[in-house]
C-alpha cells in the first residue's frame, strides 16, 4: 500500500514539474510574440512579419497604411505615395497645395511659387506686402522701405517714432533723442530723472547725485540721515557718529556704555 501511495506521489509531482515547464514555454512565446508584436506596430527592424498572428498582421496593416497616410499629409521624407488610395491621393494634393500657400506666406524656404494659380500669387503677393510692413513697423532688418506705398510709408515713420520715443524714456540703447519732439523730449528727461532719483535712493552705483534737483537731494540726505541714526542706535549696519546731531548722540552714547 505503502509503495502505492509513494508511486503516486511521485507521478502527481512529475506531471506537477512538466506542467511548470509547459507553462514557462507558453508564457516565453506569448512574451516573444508580444515583443515582436509592438517592434513591429514601432516600425523597428527587429520586426518578424512571420510570426505575427492573422489579426496582429491585420493591426499592423491598417497601422502602417495610417502612418504613411499622416506622413505624407506631413510632407515627410519617409511618404510612399503609390501606397494612398486614389482618394487619400487626391486629398494629399489639396494638403499639400495648402502647405506649399502656407509657406509663401509665410515667407518660407520650402515655398515652391512655379505650383501657385494667379490667384494664389495674388494671395501670396498681399501677404508678403503685410509681412514688409509690419517688418519695417517693428524695425526688424528683413524691411524693404522700397516697397510701401505712400500711406505705408506714413504708418512705417509713425511706428518708428512711436518705437524711438519709447525707447528714449526708458533709457534704452537704441534711442536717437535728435527724433524726439518737445514734448518726447520732456517726457525722456523727466523718466531719466525718475531713474536716478530712485536709483540714488537704493544706493545704486548709477545714481548721479549731480541730477538731483534741490528737493531731492534734501529727501535724500535726510533719508541717508534716519538710517544713520537708526544703525548707531540699534547696532546694526553702517554707523557715521560723526554725522549725528548733539541731541542724537548724547541718547546713544549712554548706550553704547
Amino acid at each position: 500500500m505503502k509503495v502505492s501511495v509513494r508511486k503516486c506521489l511521485c507521478g502527481q509531482v512529475a506531471c506537477l514539474g512538466l506542467w511548470l515547464i509547459l507553462l514557462f514555454a507558453l508564457t516565453s512565446a506569448l512574451a516573444q510574440n508580444s515583443d515582436n508584436a509592438s517592434n513591429c506596430r514601432n516600425g523597428f527592424d527587429s520586426c518578424d512579419h512571420a510570426k505575427l498572428t492573422t489579426p496582429e498582421a491585420t493591426a499592423m496593416a491598417v497601422a502602417d497604411h495610417q502612418r504613411n497616410v499622416s506622413d505624407c499629409n506631413h510632407g515627410m521624407s519617409s511618404c510612399d505615395r503609390s501606397k494612398l488610395t486614389q482618394t487619400e491621393a487626391g486629398e494629399l494634393a489639396v494638403t499639400a497645395r495648402q502647405r506649399n500657400l502656407a509657406d509663401c506666406k509665410d515667407r518660407s524656404v520650402d515655398c515652391d511659387r512655379s505650383k501657385l494659380n494667379p490667384a494664389e500669387i495674388g494671395e501670396v503677393n498681399a501677404a508678403t506686402r503685410q509681412l514688409n510692413v509690419s517688418d519695417c513697423k517693428d524695425g526688424r532688418e528683413l524691411c524693404d522701405h522700397t516697397q510701401l506705398s505712400l500711406s505705408e510709408v506714413r504708418e512705417v515713420n509713425t511706428a518708428e517714432r512711436q518705437r524711438n520715443a519709447q525707447n528714449c524714456e526708458n533709457g534704452w540703447s537704441e534711442c536717437d533723442r535728435s527724433k524726439l519732439n518737445r514734448r518726447e523730449e520732456a517726457q525722456t528727461a523727466y523718466s531719466e530723472q525718475q531713474r536716478n532719483r530712485s536709483a540714488c535712493m537704493a544706493g545704486e552705483a548709477t545714481c548721479d547725485y549731480a541730477k538731483l534737483t534741490p528737493a531731492e537731494a534734501k529727501l535724500l540726505a535726510d533719508s541717508e540721515h534716519k538710517r544713520n541714526y537708526t544703525a548707531c542706535l540699534t547696532d546694526y549696519g553702517y554707523c557715521d557718529l560723526s554725522r549725528l546731531t548733539a541731541a542724537e548722540l548724547r541718547f546713544i552714547q549712554p548706550k553704547k556704555h
